[in-house]
């Protein structure tokens, strides 16, 4: 608090700044321990250049459709199970584009579409896409 000097009559009213100040600093120091703590940005990865080698396009997008009776359609071809995986596996050793669309009707459990999925990944596709 500020005390007056002089006359008792007199009263003067001043702010007293010190406790402001006090303040001031205090917030100054937590924003300066706090500011390199910031994350500085987004990991992301830098696009490489791509060896050189001829590039293989895929005739179409591979679209597999589980139907609820248990067979598969793969671009409108009907396949079982077993023949399934060996059609994906002969399809992407000769140069199919590394994805493959699945998709399930509406009386179609998802665990069929699970399995699915698993019978891709284990024919080598790296890039599974699901479809209404």
């Amino acid at each position: 608090m500020s005390m007056a000097i002089g006359n008792a009559n007199c009263m003067k009213a001043e702010i007293n700044m010190t406790p402001m100040i006090d303040v001031m600093l205090v917030l100054i120091i937590i924003f300066m321990v706090i500011t390199p703590m910031a994350p500085l940005g987004l990991e992301t990865r830098v696009p490489q250049n791509a060896p050189h080698r001829p590039m293989v396009e895929p005739a179409g997008d591979l679209v597999i459709t589980a139907v609820a009776d248990g067979s598969y359609v793969l671009n409108r071809e009907p396949l079982a199970q077993t023949a399934l995986q060996a059609r994906l596996t002969n399809l992407f050793r000769h140069g199919a584009a590394n994805v493959v669309f699945v998709r399930g009707g509406r009386d179609v459990e998802f665990r069929r579409i699970a399995e699915t999925v698993d019978l891709a990944r284990g024919a080598g596709v790296s890039r599974i896409g699901l479809m209404p």
